[in-house]
């Protein structure tokens, strides 16, 4: 379980803005991200209205040597589906074409008003909170990878609205949102299970705390945006991420150990 605070109430634009612009910059050389489907549902059974989007990840060079070195060629795809019903969103991963049933890999995320000081935001049972791990991202203080730092992203640099954040901005600042991720995995390899798993866990902390640098430091690109400009960016992205995947060499996020 992860838990991010943020200096003012996220609006989703935000979130979806900066899943464009992450989605071009990861895409290229026959990996990153192929959206298949980004469509508003009224009146879903789980989550009511919602939007709900379907992709595929293509990750043969994104990975570790020791993934590729087990990995048969063609199966490093996962296909993730989202169900977006701000200020609750949901999104699952599954390898339907090679692990099929042995992969899953939930996010389930809410967005609360406060510091991060409700215990059980999720109401997990009392088998699953004695398992739950609680990670504290802090967006301006945790160290970030040398190959992830980027000054435009940094903000402790951030020299628009609301920006720089001080050491103690999470104690400091108002409004305060907090952004509480619960993160499942279930993996089943005998041998590289506990392996893999923590490999995931690893990720996906690296994976939120860029992305949520990255929210903050483009606010003053999207603070303005109606939803109807973001759904414009969205389709506009959808047809330049074809393009980028075939046509532009390998960029983003890499993970050569």
């Amino acid at each position: 379980s992860s838990g991010l605070n943020s200096e003012w109430p996220l609006r989703p634009g935000g979130q979806l803005y900066a899943v464009a612009e992450a989605s071009k910059a990861e895409t290229g050389g026959g990996d990153g991200v192929e959206v298949i489907k980004n469509e508003p549902l009224v009146g879903h059974e789980q989550f009511g209205d919602c939007q709900y989007t379907k992709k595929i990840y293509h990750l043969e060079h994104k990975v570790p040597r020791w993934v590729r070195a087990f990995a048969p060629a063609g199966s490093l795809h996962l296909y993730e589906e989202a169900w977006n019903a701000y200020p609750y969103c949901k999104t699952v991963l599954t390898n339907p074409g090679y692990m099929k049933d042995k992969f899953t890999l939930s996010i389930t995320t809410w967005h609360k008003p406060g510091r991060g000081s409700i215990e059980n935001v999720h109401d997990l049972p009392a088998e699953k909170l004695a398992q739950r791990k609680v990670v504290k991202i802090d967006i301006a203080n945790d160290e970030v990878r040398p190959a992830d730092y980027k000054p435009e992203f940094d903000p402790t640099k951030y020299s628009h609205e609301r920006g720089p954040l001080s050491d103690k901005w999470q104690e400091q600042c108002e409004p305060v949102m907090t952004c509480y991720k619960l993160v499942e995995c279930e993996f089943i390899w005998r041998f590289l299970q506990t392996r893999v798993e923590d490999y995931i866990m690893i990720a996906e902390r690296r994976l939120f705390t860029n992305f949520h640098r990255q929210v903050f430091c483009t606010h003053y690109q999207w603070k303005d945006m109606t939803m109807a400009d973001i759904r414009a960016l969205e389709d506009a992205t959808a047809e330049e991420l074809k393009d980028q995947r075939t046509n532009r060499g390998l960029q983003g996020t890499t993970d050569n150990k």
